[in-house]
């Protein structure tokens, strides 16, 4: 159903203000709830820095393009004045993990800009609301200053907030004698045992970065309310449970992917491809429906060339066609890169690979009849995107909230199997042994794209939430209904 001209007309006075964190895996859905805002006759303004307006170029002119009323400002980046080099302001580009809380330290030299740009545009239609990403505690009180709303986008989806709030609740981790005993995360409606070292760095007790989570977590509490790229039948009840055990407004408006309705727009979202879409399409058109298995770690997952090279020879002996994104391969040793050219490359040893080094189009490759499964990170974007396409997932989860979120996608909704990754792997600095072997990945392959009864269930429920997802945005979905409640909660004075 499209949305009526006096739908659009009645939101015409609303400007919505969008700050994301600094990674990519933030920006795109914030930049896709820009979207989604703009169609409903929302003013959009989307906070950026100089480095990320360029790395976002065929987004943002796509979006000129179609016409919606978005604009990105660029804000200047204080980068080297937090000790970052000179040019990083993205968390994707940072030369080691724990240089973390200076991009964090960095983003709080965005706040007088910030201040500035939206005090200029007072006239003439100011700010009604501000959504902002999860490392800037002090946009609360801009928000008051101007006498507007604020609400957070962590990134992440109802169930791991859920599990987060529960452990800043109970505190059970603080309990466990070392980063790798396993305790029971309390008030979940079943038993979830976990690690320290499996969780966001908010639970590690890390000295370095102590003092930047408490400062998070005490900006988050201040937050009228979450906004949570999911929806409704995919997570049952924990928005619901997060809503009553905080107190804040949650609004599930996703999967904000699905602002996405023509190949183009899928193959623009995010950075520059690295591959042809059109050829994307081409050698998946030549494939078998499900045939085909799809491997990528997201914008930040990486491996050690040991566990690299494991990984290949996995997927080599699981005998399947698939899709590997591989990112950051100029950081691997040249007998690495020479072993992917010659069995992997157009032309090589496999033709049953398509190998792309960088951004893929991920959208559109989940989208494609002839992907039968996914091999995945266990990202809330990678997760999302692929139950909204149907397609059943190989969890292999890295850091963050990745292993809370492989508890949701094969125990919870029964949609992919574990591959067995048991080792945190730090960001910017993987370990330097194969901790999960060829014959494991092999097997999971198998197990995933197996025709039996196990794998019938999982695309069968799979292909029901793709179904649930499509409802949930259109017009009178649940996701559609709490847009509208984010819109009127705008619109409302003093909040």
């Amino acid at each position: 159903m499209a949305i009526s001209n006096d739908m659009i007309s009645g939101h015409r006075k609303l400007h919505f203000v969008l700050l994301p964190w600094l990674t990519t895996s933030h920006m795109i859905p914030m930049i896709d709830i820009g979207r989604m805002l703009a169609e409903r006759g929302v003013t959009v303004t989307i906070v950026t820095t100089p480095a990320n307006a360029v790395a976002l170029k065929p987004t943002i002119a796509r979006i000129a393009d179609s016409g919606l009323p978005i604009k990105f400002v660029p804000l200047p980046f204080r980068s080297v004045e937090a000790g970052l080099p000179d040019g990083c302001e993205i968390a994707d580009n940072l030369p080691a993990f724990d240089m973390l809380p200076n991009l964090y330290n960095a983003a709080k030299l965005l706040r007088q800009p910030l201040e500035l740009l939206l005090r200029e545009q007072s006239t003439p239609l100011p700010p009604s609301c501000i959504l902002s990403g999860m490392c800037y505690p002090w946009v609360t009180e801009v928000a008051r200053d101007l006498g507007i709303p604020c609400f957070i986008f962590h990134g992440f989806g109802s169930f791991a907030i859920y599990c987060m709030h529960n452990l800043y609740s109970y505190k059970p981790h603080e309990g466990a004698a070392s980063a790798t005993e396993p305790f029971e995360i309390p008030g979940l409606p079943f038993q979830f045992e976990i690690t320290r070292q499996h969780l966001p760095i908010f639970f590690q007790s890390m000295p370095k970065f102590m003092e930047m989570c408490k400062e998070v977590r005490e900006g988050e509490l201040e937050m009228d309310g979450v906004i949570i790229n999911s929806f409704d039948d995919l997570e049952p009840q924990y928005a619901e449970q997060l809503a009553g055990a905080t107190g804040q407004k949650i609004l599930t408006i996703g999967p904000v992917s699905m602002c996405h309705r023509e190949s183009s727009d899928m193959a623009d979202r995010g950075r520059e491809l690295s591959v042809d879409a059109t050829r994307c399409l081409q050698w998946l058109d030549s494939m078998k429906p499900q045939s085909v298995i799809y491997v990528s770690f997201g914008s930040v997952g990486s491996f050690s060339p040991a566990q690299l090279m494991e990984l290949g020879h996995g997927l080599l002996a699981a005998n399947r066609a698939f899709i590997w994104v591989v990112n950051g391969v100029q950081r691997f040793p040249s007998e690495v890169q020479r072993w992917l050219q010659e069995n992997f490359e157009e032309g090589g040893a496999d033709s049953r690979c398509l190998l792309i080094r960088g951004w893929a189009p991920q959208v559109l490759i989940l989208s494609h009849p002839a992907v039968g499964g996914f091999m995945t990170h266990c990202g809330w974007n990678s997760t999302l995107e692929s139950a909204s396409a149907g397609v059943p997932m190989a969890t292999w989860p890295l850091f963050a909230e990745q292993f809370l979120n492989e508890k949701l996608i094969v125990d919870v909704i029964g949609i992919g199997v574990a591959v067995g990754a048991k080792t945190a792997v730090q960001p910017f600095a993987p370990d330097d042994k194969a901790s999960v072997k060829r014959e494991t990945i092999a097997d999971a392959v198998e197990r995933l794209m197996d025709g039996g009864e196990e794998g019938e269930e999982r695309r069968r429920r799979a292909k029901e939430l793709k179904e649930k997802a499509r409802e949930a945005v259109e017009m009178g979905g649940s996701s559609f209904n709490n847009i509208t409640l984010l819109m009127e909660f705008a619109k409302q004075p003093n909040n």
